[in-house]
């Protein structure tokens, strides 16, 4: 050990580094010779002739042998000296193993561990709540009682869209977002709504008959205008139809129409295309069944959304160049009441409609007649106002995907109380935020993505607030949202349920059906709707004014809308009346008005708690697979009769066929990874939802202006662009165009759902 030291030290003191020298070779190369001496300080930097980048020479050794070996001996062995030092002095204490101490009985056991006083010791992390626990905690603070009182709390005797009611009730929402902590916040709006006129009020003059309507419809052409009085039942194509049979002339007519089947904007827009000048509504009692002197309010805009800022959000009008939507219409028209109405179709004339048509309604004394006789004369005088709106949203965010996130929305307005259009919906949207809060802070529940509660204003004049909202936010809402679930009208009666969805999300309603407790009696609300076929008995498609549509078809986002209904029902009798009050609304759920919020409450709830509980999204891909067969089937069927007649050359249908076939391999491919995805892997099942989230969005036609076309979905939007118009397309060329549109929509979405882009399938 002595000769090693000796050697070390010896090696360390004869041996130094220099500084370099940069030194000029005689071939042109230049190098910088480093010396070794006893002393640094005699070395000095010699520089060359020129300048330059130096290559390195090491000095000669000058040790011996026997020198380096000791050298090398002594640095291994001071290392090992070290590394037991260091192991020594940092080894972690010995912890002897817990002693637990069993109490009495009944008590937990509590292990107690040296060093360490159980008080200080670290929560033990809280168990993760199984489904059922989180759906029995929602059922438990969804009361009866607590609707109760939430109803008679938001029940407003006005409430119009942009009115100091209104205002003053999103202010309040706003709060109550703020008291539960869920980072509340307003999106403000300035959107044109119709009026009318109190110094020009609206009339129909007939005969000697001068009629004042105070119900109205919003965004009607203006002007008066006259013709013959006509009687059109529903205004459907199939009822205008029969009065083209009869002879009846519609062009520059008079249509007097009863509402039902088909939205108020339908009607005027069926009329509109088959000529006719002027549009009249009325409540029949066949249907509704109130006092004959009712008034009807509504709007008639095919679209949603401010329509003179269509595409785009009202932010400020002065941003952008007046626009004005394609679904405004082009003629005027009113609204009249059961009693005007019944003057009218006693002196109409004209010949009657055959028994099978269904053109009779419900005044006895009345026998129908199709009219086309006497002139009439409608005055529209309803004037554009500016209104500032607010939508208030509040959230409770996610804690392993905040950044995704499910919408419940309730419209806040209504023409006149609005008991269950907008006073049991706003009450859901507040129950659901207080209980699911609570959940969150005190039960442990842990929701992995968000929930978005929204109240929103201008929904009786077409969706107005949402859809501005979702122009405003486009390019960020339609990637980040998994569904919008409406709760306007979700409760109507009792006894019933009826419900409008995208396809995506048919087998989440199925099994909430099993799930939520039957409000009739044992069971579930699957026993009440009949088990053997429960699809058929619930689902209806979805019509352009359901405030869940502007979200499906306009958005890409797979929405809902629901309804617990009377028995025998379709709608609401009350809606768009000053009649939409509380004991209407009582008298059809037999008094259990509190039950029945409750029961849609936990509704809604559970739909909206299973999509942001579970790992993989509850959205069915495999859903659209069926209902896109069967539209190429038909399509193929009518390229087939249209070339077999002559009218169509150069048409192949197995282009459309194969697209299919590609969206219908990628929905198959999807519904395997779900089954084969670890569900513990976080970002493989990120990736996966990220693909079922794509699915709706891209069925969204890439080809269509949102301003000529909002409703751009192919499968179940509106317009030339949709499967369903191309099988009805009698302009050849237009067909071409739309057929290779359509496919092309479709083999996208196709890719989108792969997901890679070395697994796309273009097999066109």
């Amino acid at each position: 050990m002595d000769r090693l030291r000796s050697a070390f030290n010896s090696m360390i003191k004869s041996e130094r580094y220099s500084r370099f020298t940069l030194q000029h070779e005689e071939d042109g190369e230049r190098h910088v010779e480093v010396k070794l001496s006893d002393d640094a300080t005699d070395d000095a930097t010699e520089v060359g002739q020129a300048g330059g980048s130096p290559s390195f020479r090491p000095a000669p050794p000058r040790q011996s042998r026997s020198s380096l070996c000791y050298m090398a001996v002594g640095v291994l062995l001071v290392f090992i000296i070290g590394y037991f030092i260091g192991y020594i002095s940092h080894r972690k204490p010995r912890v002897e193993p817990a002693e637990c101490r069993t109490g009495l009985e009944g008590e937990e056991s509590t292990p107690v561990y040296p060093e360490q006083a159980p008080v200080d010791a670290a929560p033990a992390p809280e168990a993760q709540l199984d489904w059922k626990d989180i759906t029995q905690l929602l059922t438990q603070k969804l009361t009866t009682e607590t609707f109760d009182r939430t109803l008679r709390d938001f029940d407003l005797p006005r409430r119009s869209a942009g009115s100091q009611e209104d205002t003053s009730l999103a202010n309040r929402m706003f709060e109550e977002f703020k008291k539960l902590e869920m980072e509340p916040w307003t999106d403000i709006h300035f959107v044109q709504l119709q009026m009318p006129d109190s110094n020009r009020p609206n009339r129909v003059l007939f005969g000697s008959d001068v009629f004042k309507p105070t119900g109205y419809l919003a965004y009607s052409a203006t002007g008066t205008v006259q013709g013959k009085l006509v009687y059109g039942n529903y205004g459907r194509q199939k009822d205008l139809d029969v009065l083209q049979k009869k002879n009846v002339e519609l062009k520059d007519c008079v249509l007097l129409l009863r509402a039902g089947n088909i939205s108020f904007a339908e009607q005027v827009n069926n009329a509109a295309a088959k000529g006719a000048s002027a549009v009249l509504i009325y409540p029949d009692p066949q249907e509704y069944t109130y006092t004959a002197d009712t008034e009807l309010y509504g709007h008639v805009h095919l679209g949603s959304g401010d329509p003179y800022t269509p595409g785009f959000p009202s932010f400020n009008h002065t941003q952008f160049p007046p626009t004005k939507s394609s679904g405004l219409p082009t003629i005027p028209a009113q609204t009249i009441t059961a009693n005007m109405a019944s003057t009218l179709l006693r002196k109409i004339g004209g010949p009657e409609a055959d028994a099978s048509s269904g053109f009779k309604g419900g005044i006895r004394s009345l026998s129908y007649s199709l009219g086309g006789s006497e002139n009439v004369t409608v005055e529209v005088n309803n004037v554009l106002v500016n209104r500032e709106i607010h939508n208030v949203f509040g959230v409770i965010k996610g804690f392993i995907d905040p950044d995704r996130y499910v919408v419940l929305g309730a419209q806040r307005d209504a023409w006149g109380k609005g008991y269950a259009k907008a006073t049991v919906g706003t009450s859901i949207l507040m129950e659901l935020a207080r209980a699911i809060h609570e959940m969150v802070k005190k039960d442990g529940f842990r929701p992995r993505r968000s929930l978005v509660f929204a109240s929103w204003s201008a929904g009786e004049y077409g969706s107005v607030g949402a859809t501005e909202w979702l122009e405003g936010y486009m390019s960020s809402i339609d990637k980040n949202v998994l569904t919008y679930i409406s709760l306007d009208g979700a409760v109507m009666g009792r006894g019933s349920l009826i419900a409008s969805a995208s396809p995506l999300l048919y087998s989440l309603l199925g099994s909430t059906i099993k799930e939520v407790k039957n409000p009739l009696g044992s069971g579930a609300v699957y026993d009440m709707v009949g088990k053997s076929n429960w699809e058929a008995n619930v689902l209806r498609p979805m019509s352009v004014d359901d405030p869940a549509y502007p979200f499906l078809a306009f958005s890409g986002i797979p929405s809902i809308s629901f309804h617990f209904i009377s028995p025998n029902t379709e709608s609401y009798a009350y809606y768009g009346t000053n009649l939409d009050n509380m004991d209407h609304l009582n008298y059809q759920t037999n008094q259990r008005t509190g039950e029945m919020t409750a029961v849609a409450a936990q509704f809604a709830g559970q739909m909206a708690l299973r999509l942001v509980h579970d790992h993989l999204l509850n959205l069915d891909v495999s859903r659209y697979t069926k209902l896109i067969t069967k539209d190429v089937s038909l399509i193929r069927k009518r390229i087939i009769q249209l070339t077999q007649s002559g009218q169509l050359k150069g048409v192949d249908s197995n282009w459309l066929s194969r697209a299919r076939g590609s969206f219908q391999r990628a929905a198959t491919s999807i519904s395997n990874a779900i089954v084969n995805t670890d569900i513990n892997d976080q970002e493989a099942c990120r990736i996966l939802n990220d693909r079922i989230m794509t699915v709706e969005h891209t069925l969204l036609s890439p080809y269509v202006s949102p301003i000529d076309t909002p409703f751009r979905h192919l499968v179940l939007g509106r317009g030339s662009h949709t499967l369903a118009s191309i099988t009805e397309a009698t302009d050849m060329e237009q067909l071409r165009i739309q057929l290779a549109l359509a496919t092309w929509n479709l083999q996208d979405c196709a890719n989108a759902m792969v997901g890679n882009i070395w697994e796309l399938d273009n097999e066109i």
